[in-house]
């Protein structure tokens, strides 16, 4: 499934806590479908795989398939995207108000 550049299908994919929870899963290494699904043992398989649709959808999951696997890669890409152009832009005046504060206050 191609990536669609579209912001709010990326934060419509982190407002869910276990999507959250499967992006956490695939930060270190990809997984089988199988395996997020065992991480899951009170979903059934078929919410599991809604979840992992919508986190395609949103561009955060690259699915490959490899005989019988299906394997869930982390694209960090878009979350990096909303945090360049929303999160940083606004904590950085922050950041350098507290940074003058603290070296003011060592001085």
């Amino acid at each position: 499934m191609s990536r669609e550049k579209n912001p709010d299908l990326v934060y419509k994919a982190l407002a869910d806590s276990r999507r959250r929870e499967i992006l956490d899963l695939l930060k270190d290494e990809r997984k089988t479908t199988g395996d997020i699904c065992a991480h899951f043992a009170e979903l059934d398989r078929c919410t599991v795989m809604q979840h992992l649709g919508v986190l395609e959808k949103a561009g955060l999951v690259i699915v490959k398939k490899e005989g019988k696997y299906r394997w869930n890669y982390l694209d960090a890409v878009p979350i990096r995207e909303i945090y360049d152009r929303w999160i940083n832009k606004y904590a950085s005046p922050s950041v350098e108000i507290l940074t003058d504060l603290k070296r003011d206050l060592d001085s």
